[in-house]
C-alpha cells in the first residue's frame, strides 16, 4: 500500500468476539433492526455510537410521503382556483362542497403527519 492510500477496513485486522449461538442471533437481529451488518453494528456500538432504528428511517420516509401529498393537494387546489374556465362550470354551492372536501383531506393529512411526528418524538425519549 502506498503512503498516500487511505486504509480500508477490508485490509485491516479483525477483532474476534466469541459469543453463544443465542447471543449471535440477538446481535444479528439488533443489527438488522438498524439496517447494519453484525460487524458494522458491533463496530458502531464499540465506538460509542447509538445506531438509529430502521423504524426512524421508515417514519421519516412516511413523513416525506405525507408532506408530498399535502403539497400536491395544495398545488391542485391553487391551480383549480386560478382557472376561471373551470370555475365557471360549477355552481357556487357545488364549488363550496368541493373546496371543503379538499380542505378536509389536507387537514386529515396534517393530522396524520402530527401523529407520526409525535410517535417519532416519543420513540426518541
Amino acid at each position: 500500500m502506498d503512503d498516500d492510500e487511505t486504509p480500508t477496513r477490508k485490509g485491516s485486522p479483525a477483532i474476534k468476539v466469541r459469543v453463544l449461538p443465542e447471543e449471535k442471533a440477538m446481535i444479528e437481529a439488533l443489527a438488522a433492526s438498524v439496517g447494519e451488518s453484525a460487524s458494522s453494528y458491533l463496530r458502531l456500538v464499540g465506538l460509542g455510537h447509538q445506531p438509529r432504528s430502521m423504524i426512524d428511517r421508515e417514519q421519516a420516509r412516511e413523513l416525506v410521503r405525507i408532506n408530498g401529498d399535502l403539497g400536491r393537494l395544495g398545488g391542485l387546489l391553487k391551480l383549480w382556483l386560478t382557472d376561471d374556465e373551470k370555475l365557471d362550470e360549477f355552481k357556487p354551492a357545488r364549488m363550496t362542497r368541493i373546496i371543503r372536501g379538499v380542505l378536509e383531506k389536507i387537514e386529515a393529512n396534517q393530522e396524520e403527519l402530527r401523529a407520526i411526528v409525535k410517535m417519532v418524538l416519543r420513540a426518541r425519549e
